[in-house]
């Protein structure tokens, strides 16, 4: 439990600091060319569109189940 536990936490804790990277860095777009060393680590709205997607998965997915069983 201890293991699946650890998992979690350093996924999250992963996230937390990648999004904490990204806040802090320019944008490429903002500054032109010269911002090409310091650049994000991830498209932020396309994480957002992609999250979207798993939870309207997973809530389909759980009527159909409930659906299913009742």
């Amino acid at each position: 439990m201890r293991e699946f536990l650890g998992i979690i936490l350093g996924c999250l804790l992963t996230i937390a600091v990648v999004y904490v990277h990204d806040s802090m860095v320019t944008s490429t777009v903002a500054n032109g060319d010269t911002a090409g060393a310091s650049r994000q680590i991830v498209n932020w709205n396309v994480a957002a569109s992609e999250w979207n997607s798993v939870k309207e998965n997973v809530h389909t997915t759980w009527l159909k189940l409930k659906a299913n069983n009742g």
